[in-house]
This record gives C-alpha cells, structure tokens and sequence, in this order.
C-alpha cells in the first residue's frame, strides 16, 4: 500500500515517532480483509512519521522484504493452511523474535492474528516487557464448525480468549463484537472501526461495457456477490436468494467475483451463475458499481470489508445485522438487513428489491453518502491514539537503530 495514498491533517514532524513492531500472518499482495486493513493501518502510521517492523510468514520461495526508510520486513516460516489455499500460518519463532527486539526493540507491538506466530510475538513481547495490542479480525470460533473442527470450538474459544486477555488491550472492529467479546470473559476491549476507500470504490465506476459482457442489459437486475467462496460464507443462501429473486423478477443475474475451495462446485451446479474469479483495484471497483443489489449473508464477519465497499459502489445491500451491517446499515434508508441465522427473512428483503429498480437507487444513493463518512484517516488516527498510550514513548537519548536494516530470515 502506497503511503501516498493517505493523507493527515497534523504535520507529521508534529507528532511522536513510535517503532512498531506488527505481526500478521496475511499481509498484501494477498487478498482478504485482514490483509487489507493492515496495510491501511500500516501505511497511515508511515504518513504519521511512525517506523514500521512487518513480521510475517514468507509466502511463496521468491519472497522478499521490501524496506524503506519507515519500513521493515522479517519474514519467518510458515506453512500452508489447510483448506485455505494462499494462505500461510507462521511456526513458532521465540528465538528469532527474541534476538530482533532484543537488537531492534520495538515501542509498541501489534498482534494481527492469533496463529503459532502471533503466541510467540505475545510470549517475547511479555517477557521483554513490552507493551501489546491485539487484533480481532476473525471468528476463528466460528469458521471451526465448517472445516470439521467443530469439537474443537470450546478449545479454540478457550484459547482465543486467553490469547488476547495477555495482550494490554484488543482491538475490535464493532461495538456488537465488542460486547459479545466482553460477554465471553475478554478483557480490555476498544473498538477500531473500519473504513473505505471512497477515491476507488464509488458509483462512478459503473461499466456499461462489463454489464455488456455479463449479457445483462439496463433492465436486468444483477444480484451481486464478492468474498471468498467458501464453506464458511454461507453461499447457498445466496444462490437461494438469488433463485427466489429471478422468480419474482425473470430479469435477474447473479454475478461472484471472489475464488476458493467451493467455486468449482458451484461453478458445475449452477451454469446460470458469472463466476469472474478474484478481482483487484480499479477491476474490482468496476465488478462492484457494475451490480444492483449486494448479497451477503455471511454470519463469521467481525467486519466485512466488502459490505462497506458495496455501498460505497452505490449498491443495495442485503445482509444479515451483524458485524459491518449492524453498525452502518439503517433498515430501509441505506440497506435491507434480516436478525442473524433467519434465511426466509433475508430472501424475503432480496426479493423485495428484485422488481424495484426506485428503491434499489435510493438504497444505493444512501448507502454511498453513508459510507462516504467512513474515513480511513480518522481510524488511523484513532489506532494511532491508542499505540501512543500503551507506549508512553520516552524522548530518544541515543541513536536509534536502523530499521531498514538487512531484515533477518528463517
């Protein structure tokens, strides 16, 4: 993520230089929303004068840290997670991570996920006492009942909660989660909300020429989905919806952008689908305004960057009152959302748009202005506040070290 894209209203001279040390098993060019938040996150702390030390897993054999004079990268290893393609989860790295802020010693560390090498960063950080915040960006809790790991979720939950009550706060995405977090024994909650990118993701970017290519013409109503196409996103509630749409409305498309474990299946049922695989920047910008009504009936969101970037296209979004929705979506001003786990109320709202282009329009107008306020650079700032307040940085009496310096490796 290119630092230039942010912007702040304080002159970064004005502020206090902290070193940062984040830990994450995902980082981009990889694409999901725990990837994509943090190197938001990341990049707004550069534009704020703040050094940066990325540890994650080495991703592909060719892999090479990318330093700068804010930035560093240490990569560790990693293994491949199954069901998961893509995606690494680092091994244990105590002693590599001891001998890096022993030498490099970080102000304050982030823990973006809760995998073998965010316990180690957790385990070296208290015994250097250092202080630590953690991410909740993901119920793993939640995604064990699909990929048969359903007996372990006491386990899991179990070990979640210990995980992050060590960290000196945990940062939620949602006051829902942060209750629901709260209710389950976790400690020291704040919220960090989320926010989007209004220069990319507006209705602007709507392609007659992609619906064209799609086969659907300014009649036709393109029920639209993007995410991972996976056990865990409850995608037969979308093709259900989407069935009990073109019913009431023969006029209808569905549209997938987005890859993983299910679409070949999918794909083999469901001929009558567009499945556009994985899309990115300005491409995916197009797939989203290029829709009429958003479809999510995920229930394992903590957020759900795509609900945001969905309104933000333009588009009338469906989707269960959780996570993103509960918090940004107002029923029936800028959004249509049914109680968590009731299908037949979800494909009851998506049906009430299918034959309504009026309402799709006025949802969609709302739901832009709506998201239009979510600034990425105030949750930066807000982000930004809490790190200066666990780290209490001390004014420097001698020479830091060098950052960019050779990362270390595995």
């Amino acid at each position: 993520m290119d630092a230039a894209e942010f912007t702040c209203q304080t002159l970064p001279s004005m502020r206090p230089q902290l070193r940062v040390a984040v830990v994450t098993e995902t980082y981009p060019p990889e694409v999901n929303g725990v990837a994509m938040t943090l190197a938001r996150l990341v990049g707004g702390l550069q534009v704020r004068n703040h050094q940066v030390q990325l540890i994650r897993p080495r991703q592909h054999a060719d892999d090479q840290p990318q330093p700068t004079a804010s930035f560093s990268e240490h990569l560790q290893r990693g293994i491949a997670l199954p069901r998961y393609e893509g995606l690494k989860v680092g091994l244990p790295a105590k002693a590599a991570l001891t001998r890096l802020w022993t030498h490099q010693r970080p102000d304050v560390v982030q823990i973006a996920t809760e995998g073998p090498l965010g316990w180690s960063a957790l385990a070296v950080a208290n015994k250097l006492r250092l202080p630590v915040a953690s991410d909740f960006h993901t119920n793993f809790h939640s995604y064990s009942s699909h990929y048969g790991l359903g007996l372990l979720r006491r386990a899991i939950v179990a070990y979640l909660r210990k995980f992050h009550n060590k960290a000196a706060v945990t940062l939620a995405p949602t006051e829902g989660i942060r209750r629901e977090l709260l209710a389950h024994g976790y400690e020291n909650i704040e919220v960090i909300g989320r926010g989007v990118d209004t220069q990319l993701f507006h209705p602007g970017r709507r392609d007659p020429a992609l619906r064209a290519r799609w086969g659907v013409t300014d009649d036709e109503t393109v029920a639209l989905y993007v995410g991972r196409l996976a056990a865990e996103k409850n995608l037969a509630l979308v093709f259900d919806a989407f069935d009990a749409m073109r019913e009431a409305h023969p006029a209808t498309r569905l549209v997938l952008v987005g890859d993983g474990p299910e679409r070949a299946g999918w794909q083999a049922r469901r001929p009558d689908a567009i499945f556009c695989g994985t899309r990115t920047g300005a491409d995916l910008a197009a797939h989203y305004a290029s829709g009429d009504v958003f479809l999510f009936p995920s229930l394992t969101e903590t957020w759900g960057n795509v609900t945001i970037e969905a309104m933000a296209s333009g588009l009338a979004v469906v989707a269960y009152d959780c996570a993103a929705a509960d918090e940004i979506i107002r029923h029936g001003e800028n959004g249509l959302k049914a109680p968590p786990e009731d299908a037949a109320e979800f494909i009851a709202q998506a049906v009430s748009l299918a034959r309504d282009a009026a309402q799709q329009r006025r949802l969609g107008t709302a739901a832009a202005a709506r998201a239009a306020q979510l600034s990425w650079d105030a949750i930066v700032d807000s982000f930004e506040q809490v790190l200066l307040r666990l780290a209490q940085p001390e004014p420097a009496t001698e020479p830091q070290p060098d950052w960019a310096a050779a990362p270390t490796r595995p």
